[in-house]
């Protein structure tokens, strides 16, 4: 039997844990309901932009950006749909700046990583753009082995995703990939399914693609006659690609949230959970130490009454 001072004090360790957990279990539950409504509320913009874009790049036909004017990388649309080589991709990593959610950034380190195996095994060089502090911590460590570089990290992207925040990361991948740096983009985050569970993806981010069905179409230049476009179809893309690609971002990092919050939900009521069973499991080692105890003392008062009587 254990020490009862030990055992008390353990016993109000775990009982202060379990007061965390709960607290976070029912924060993280009030929060997750808001992002569950949020995420399900943007696919179907998110669905209805990725239409659009599509049959305006097969109305389009061809590209140039000699009429245009390119402030910035991702102004350059022409350039972000050239289809290059590939001899480097850029990775990008969507977790959390906290932990305590399971294993949430843990999975996503995962996939991560055995994307950069993947590519380093058909002699690719990847470049890393990380949102979140556990996936800078985790990567960083993870990578050393690899041919593999961390080009960009984001924090504050992660405490509240925005368009602005957004649109922030996207100028990052887009100059990277119009200065040749990367001829690919991919991103890896959670899709968030329920309350309970999320599974993680890998999108395409760059270059910018439509259907494969549609791809005869628009290298043949056919324009669709229905459309009809003000001031003129090149300088609408340039102004659609940049909503497009941050709305690909944006809708990861809502999707993220949700997932993290519902993980952290789910890891925080099974903390929960047993941290009850453990006070319980040392409530009763408290009582039979403490019984044993009081027993030792009655055979000791019992003991020395009797070495008295004789």
């Amino acid at each position: 039997m254990g020490n009862l001072k030990d055992i008390k004090n353990r016993i109000k360790s775990v009982e202060s844990t379990k007061k965390i957990t709960r607290a976070m279990k029912m924060v993280a539950a009030a929060k997750v309901k808001k992002a569950e409504s949020t995420v399900k509320a943007s696919r179907p913009f998110t669905a209805e932009l990725n239409s659009m874009f599509k049959k305006l790049l097969n109305s389009v036909g061809s590209y140039s950006a000699h009429t245009l004017k390119i402030k910035s990388a991702i102004d350059n649309y022409p350039e972000l749909l050239q289809v290059r080589h590939i001899k480097s991709v850029g990775l990008l990593a969507i977790t959390s700046n906290k932990g305590l959610a399971g294993a949430y950034n843990a999975n996503v380190v995962r996939k991560t990583v055995k994307k950069i195996q993947e590519y380093n095994e058909q002699g690719i060089h990847v470049y890393l753009f990380i949102i979140g502090q556990k996936g800078i911590s985790a990567l960083k460590r993870k990578i050393e082995n690899y041919d593999c570089e961390i080009a960009k990290t984001y924090l504050n992207v992660a405490n509240n995703p925005s368009g602005n925040a957004c649109l922030m990361v996207v100028e990052d991948l887009a100059e990277y990939f119009v200065e040749k740096k990367i001829d690919k983009i991919e991103l890896v985050t959670t899709r968030f399914k329920n309350m309970m569970s999320y599974f993680v993806e890998e999108w395409e981010v760059l270059p910018l693609k439509t259907p494969e069905e549609d791809y005869e179409k628009l290298h043949d230049h056919v324009v669709d006659p229905i459309m009809e476009f003000e001031p003129d179809m090149h300088h609408i893309l340039q102004k659609i690609v940049p909503m497009y690609v941050t709305n690909i971002i944006y809708q990861a990092m809502l999707e993220a949230q949700a997932s993290e919050l519902a993980s952290r939900m789910t890891a925080m009521s099974a903390a929960t959970t047993n941290a009850e069973k453990m006070i319980t499991t040392l409530s009763i080692e408290y009582n039979k130490s403490r019984q044993a105890a009081i027993t030792q003392e009655i055979v000791e008062v019992v003991s020395g009454a009797n070495t008295q009587a004789n």
